[in-house]
């Protein structure tokens, strides 16, 4: 009996401090001065891929190198990807040495998957995403709602959990969102540092949340 009293201590000591490190990580975000930012971007299938692209159209140089990750499925996403940096490329010449690259994960869910297997397929995924987020290390990570997004700001949490490196995750809602929060959105709105939205209605609902109007 005073074993088992023991381990339940120790558990409820060690998951104390695990919410303890976390609360720090969630609450620290600042970025010191540097001279480039390392990004590592989440793309979608079909339109996430699309807005996330845009939103990269307004970031200067200084974020670079930017890693891009998306499903291993997903070959419509590398292509505009690809299309997407040459493009940048051909309008400022500056940016032909810049550094990007594609990197893969399963999809944590596929369209019409039952939840029960989602559990499953997103620990999976997670599994897979750590070593790569680990190796990456990116200052900031920057996403709009795709399913393969949320194993990545997990691991990205993970890195500052256990002192690693301090990642900030900005996460745009998608404009297709008036009124309600995507399923990702609803699991990283308390986990990202930033969360933004695209219409007031969401604004209303969720006031710590950072409007600026459509940014897509």
């Amino acid at each position: 009996m005073a074993s088992v009293l023991i381990l339940v201590a120790a558990g409820a000591a060690v998951a104390a401090l695990l919410a303890l490190r976390l609360w720090v990580v969630l609450h620290s975000r600042v970025l010191g001065p540097r001279q480039s930012c390392s990004l590592l971007v989440v793309a979608g299938s079909g339109g996430h891929t699309t807005e996330i692209l845009r939103l990269l159209e307004n970031l200067c140089n200084a974020y670079s190198p930017r890693h891009y990750i998306i499903a291993d499925t997903d070959e419509m996403s590398a292509h505009k990807i690809h299309s997407f940096e040459r493009n940048r490329s051909d309008r400022d010449p500056t940016t032909m040495l810049s550094e990007y690259y594609i990197h893969r994960i399963p999809r944590s869910r596929e369209v019409q998957q039952s939840w029960l297997s989602t559990v499953l397929t997103t620990l999976y995924s997670m599994w897979l995403s750590f070593p790569l987020t680990h190796k990456v290390k990116p200052d900031l990570v920057l996403c709009n709602g795709p399913g393969t997004c949320v194993p990545i700001c997990i691991s990205a949490l993970l890195l500052g959990i256990l002192g690693i490196k301090k990642v900030i995750i900005v996460y745009v809602e998608s404009i297709c969102r008036v009124e309600h929060l995507s399923l990702s959105g609803k699991i990283l709105f308390h986990l990202s540092d930033y969360f933004i939205v695209q219409w007031p209605a969401l604004k209303e609902k969720y006031p710590k949340s950072v409007y600026l109007g459509r940014i897509v």
